[in-house]
């Protein structure tokens, strides 16, 4: 299991992270789909899974915000 660490964040810098996420998320579902038109399945689930991994970071900083 990977080790955990603790960042603490002020709630603009919070939503920084989370537009940043959002549009690294935005590029990896878009070469999954660029991927998936040029028949490279290898590559759609390596896109697919990064951009599902970014997505449970996003939801999760997104759920501390008030």
């Amino acid at each position: 299991m990977a080790k955990g660490i603790t960042l603490t964040f002020t709630e603009d810098e919070a939503e920084i992270l989370v537009d940043a996420l959002d549009a690294d998320l935005e590029g990896y579902l878009e070469a999954a789909k660029e991927a998936r038109g040029n028949n490279r399945r290898a590559e759609v689930q390596s896109f697919t899974e990064a951009a599902d991994r970014i997505k449970a970071v996003r939801d999760r900083i997104r759920a501390a915000l008030p």
